[in-house]
């Protein structure tokens, strides 16, 4: 129970790899609070049923008023706030086309979720990390960052965003004992993804051919890494960031 007495926020939590991180997070003592657009209060109701301290919130998290209340749920709930898992983000619904079908409202929309999004909450728990003398913040990117796959363009540059603020953010944000890190998970087999036949029946194959493990990646194959950022076993690590992907891309 390394996180006994913590409390996380799991963006994106309701479902895929972003359930199978606040459940993980829960098993391990932290009481977790899911911030999500839909399905946050049957995915806490689970993890309640389990015996687990757990939360929801409905929030969006290009929304700053969203994200704010977002911290105010999680800080009013359970009297503090610890670690912020970043996850929420476009890609299950993705249409994989040339660059050049691409529109500026695509860019605008990816961007809004998978970069401001993270930025805003990161904003909106500073304050109680401040107050605590110190948190955790842990970025959800994607190997993709590194290995620039077609199709998605949008997608793959605002991954490779999340790389980079996850290194500034670290050197900012350390006079204040926050550590800020980023996992980048490979092709995942996800709840959304199997409901995406353009993703899973395309991907799927390519990726697992590509592997050194040659399977395919689930949700549960992420939550080690995420577990390790937010435990007492990477308290002097910050600025880094973990490929985690069956062994796609050596980094």
């Amino acid at each position: 129970m390394d996180l006994a007495g913590r409390v996380a926020i799991v963006t994106g939590g309701a479902m895929g790899i972003g359930f199978a991180i606040a459940e993980a997070l829960a098993a391990q003592g932290a009481s977790v609070v899911i911030a999500d657009l839909k399905d946050g209060a049957a995915a806490a109701d689970k993890l309640r049923a389990k015996g687990h301290k757990a939360a929801h919130v409905d929030a969006d998290v290009s929304s700053e008023d969203d994200t704010r209340r977002m911290a105010r749920v999680a800080a009013d709930t359970f009297g503090r706030i610890d670690i912020l898992v970043n996850n929420a983000a476009i890609y299950s619904t993705l249409s994989l086309k040339p660059f050049e079908q691409l529109t500026v409202a695509d860019w605008r929309k990816m961007l809004d979720v998978n970069v401001i999004g993270q930025f805003l909450c990161c904003k909106a728990v500073l304050p109680a990390f401040k107050t605590n003398g110190g948190g955790r913040i842990i970025n959800i990117s994607s190997g993709v960052a590194f290995k620039g796959n077609p199709g998605m363009l949008h997608y793959v540059a605002s991954k490779g965003a999340i790389v980079s603020m996850t290194r500034t953010l670290a050197t900012e944000l350390g006079e204040h004992g926050v550590l800020v890190n980023s996992v980048a998970p490979g092709f995942t087999l996800s709840d959304g993804v199997h409901r995406n036949p353009g993703l899973a029946g395309t991907v799927a194959a390519f990726s697992v051919r590509n592997r050194a493990l040659k399977r395919d990646m689930l949700p549960a194959d992420v939550v080690g890494a995420v577990s390790f950022f937010a435990g007492p076993s990477a308290a002097f690590i910050t600025g880094q960031t973990l490929v985690v992907d069956g062994g796609a891309y050596y980094h």
